[in-house]
């Protein structure tokens, strides 16, 4: 009986342990990645950046950025204006989750507290929802729910407040200087960065394992409600219904203060890029920039 009551005080551990190894995994096949590159190659890539001629590239977002794995940057248009980034900003708030080291399986009810008092959204997550966790950062995540994303901020140790200030505190430690953030969810404008900064942030958000699937996740079925049937979902990027497409994180936003957003790390060319476009006008043309800025670098360069 203290064995069987050992081996389950220790899962917790066990499961953080697991998380910790897949993150280091991560992080340590990046650096080999950029280890195995030659300074010759690393200047081959730069050069074959060069030869691109930006002005063939006709973008209809406000604000675009393009970087490559070695920070240089392939293609920028107002990449350093502040611009509200809708709920691009719960990638902010998978990370902060995260960091806090909650349990993951632990179940959250959604309250009358995470409802939508901005803007009056609405959603399939009623009063008396329970999801885990993780369940709550896969919604918030690939189908952009709302409300998994306030109940994350609601259930932080502190509350609200102190999960917003942990956001802050998040995006000043990686060096995202044009930013800051109101809440959890995006719904508020005064949820801004700028594409830089947004590079900077899917950078960081790649070393998440559950933040790199769930945001590649094209479907998922829940069981929010006993005695109930299923809810569906299905991720908001469209391209990941694509077979041109080799994408490995992604995020979608919309507010009417910040357009159609769309930050994403995908590979192109055999090289893998984050792409950030912000404030575009029509709900199909973050898809349309994606694709037009694919074609144009896999036609200007042969890597």
């Amino acid at each position: 009986m203290k064995k069987i009551i050992f081996f389950l005080s220790a899962l917790p551990l066990l499961c953080t342990t697991a998380q910790a190894e897949d993150t280091a995994l991560y992080e340590s096949i990046q650096v080999a990645k950029l280890g195995n590159d030659s300074l010759a190659r690393r200047a081959a890539v730069t050069m074959r950046w060069r030869a691109l001629n930006p002005k063939k590239l006709k973008l209809k977002s406000a604000s675009a950025l393009v970087v490559d794995i070695y920070g240089n940057d392939v293609y920028i248009k107002d990449a350093d204006k502040t611009r509200p980034i809708a709920s691009i900003t719960k990638l902010m708030t998978a990370m902060v989750t995260l960091d806090a080291k909650l349990p993951l399986e632990q179940k959250i009810t959604i309250s009358k507290a995470d409802r939508d008092r901005i803007r009056g959204t609405g959603s399939r997550l009623k009063y008396g929802a329970r999801l885990s966790r993780k369940d709550m950062i896969t919604l918030a995540l690939m189908s952009s729910e709302n409300r998994a994303a306030a109940a994350l901020g609601r259930t932080y140790p502190g509350g609200m407040q102190a999960f917003i200030r942990a956001m802050n505190k998040k995006a000043k430690s990686l060096g995202m200087q044009n930013s800051h953030f109101a809440g959890p969810v995006g719904l508020k404008s005064g949820n801004v960065a700028s594409a830089r900064d947004l590079a900077t942030m899917v950078h960081a958000a790649l070393k998440y394992p559950l933040i790199r699937k769930a945001t590649t996740t094209r479907k998922m079925t829940v069981y929010p409600y006993k005695g109930r049937g299923p809810l569906r979902y299905g991720n908001t990027n469209r391209l990941l219904k694509s077979k041109d497409w080799e994408i490995r994180l992604s995020k979608t936003g919309y507010i009417n203060e910040a357009g159609r957003c769309l930050t994403m790390q995908a590979e192109i060319a055999r090289q893998p890029l984050v792409i950030v476009l912000l404030n575009s006008y029509g709900k199909l043309t973050p898809t349309g920039d994606s694709n037009r800025i694919r074609k144009w670098i896999e036609n200007g360069i042969s890597l």
